[in-house]
């Protein structure tokens, strides 16, 4: 009776599998399901693929292997050496997740998901596989998991923080084109990309609420580059007076604005907009709350500590000066 070589009740979760026994026969009845291909494996490359059906394995559909026996006298009539690989085509998902750096060499640590299917057998076999010798799916998905990573770490160190917190889509979409090349290269189809987690510092998530309030990323800058000016001429009371007074002012000035050229300024300039009144209501920073009182030192909403310049504007906790008047901040006023 013929020998039959099937996958029998593979799982959802199997990508792969490979039958037990390397010997195989001429006349074994080779079974393939649907969304599957079996795959012979031998001298560490790819030699015949067998897609969906009943196969009756004879030397003419395995020409690739009949070649490299043929030498052999009555090869035919005895069994040979390879190794079966059966390879699930449905699509599956991996989880992904580490840390990275962006352009700011800001800390960024990321989580989420990725969909993907196996598009060429053949090379997906041969470069992993056989090549990394990974024969069960725990394995395989161990190695897919810190292949994506590798490529998406890569990818995000060149993105900003602020695009990430306030872009995510539109990263996660550029991201998986570029990781699509990626993953064909060892035949794969990259389907989807899911972020589910972003999260960096605390003082880097201080720094992108600045940046969203006042647009200027530039200007929280001169606000961090303030701050460690104040540190330092505050370890040193005698150039606090001196030094503190001519260098602290021209860090927390505006960006200056841009001159318009001589055709722009010879243009008519539109009427200047109507002075707007001085606002009693801002928006906590903490839980979006939109109706928190000017000068309230608590948020009626979620009881967050606020804090205020003596002008009345909402400034950070640790602030030395305001960011948007440069009024400095002292110590009664916390």
């Amino acid at each position: 009776m013929p020998k039959v070589i099937e996958w029998i009740n593979p799982s959802s979760e199997d990508i792969v599998w490979k039958y037990p026994s390397e010997e195989i026969e001429w006349g074994s009845q080779l079974i393939v399901h649907e969304f599957e291909v079996a795959v012979f494996y031998r001298d560490g490359k790819v030699y015949d693929v067998f897609g969906a059906g009943r196969h009756t394995l004879t030397t003419l559909n395995l020409p690739l292997i009949t070649k490299v026996l043929s030498p052999i006298a009555g090869f035919d009539r005895i069994p040979f050496r390879s190794t079966v690989i059966f390879v699930s085509l449905k699509q599956f998902k991996g989880k992904f997740g580490g840390n990275t750096q962006t352009t700011e060499l800001a800390p960024l640590q990321f989580h989420g998901t990725y969909w993907f299917k196996v598009n060429d057998a053949n090379l997906f076999v041969n470069e992993i596989i056989g090549g990394q010798s990974l024969f069960d799916t725990e394995s395989l998905n161990n190695f897919l998991r810190g292949y994506f990573n590798e490529g998406l770490i890569k990818l995000l160190s060149k993105y900003s923080i602020v695009d990430v917190f306030t872009n995510l889509d539109r990263v996660s979409s550029e991201v998986n084109a570029r990781l699509q090349e990626e993953f064909k290269r060892i035949g794969l189809d990259l389907l989807d990309v899911k972020f589910e987690g972003v999260d960096t510092s605390d003082d880097w998530r201080q720094r992108i609420f600045w940046i969203k309030q006042t647009g200027s990323a530039s200007y929280v800058m001169q606000m961090d580059t303030a701050k460690q000016v104040a540190k330092e001429l505050s370890k040193s009371p005698g150039a606090a007076v001196g030094a503190g007074v001519a260098i602290i002012p021209p860090i927390m000035y505006p960006p200056p604005a841009q001159q318009p050229s001589p055709t722009q300024a010879t243009q008519a300039q539109p009427p200047p907009p109507p002075q707007q009144t001085t606002p009693q209501f801002v928006k906590c920073p903490y839980c979006g709350y939109s109706f928190v009182p000017v000068n309230a030192r608590f948020c009626p909403q979620c009881g967050a500590k606020l804090k205020w310049c003596p002008n009345g504007h909402l400034i950070a906790l640790d602030a030395k000066f305001c960011p948007i008047c440069g009024a400095e901040i002292k110590e009664e006023q916390k």
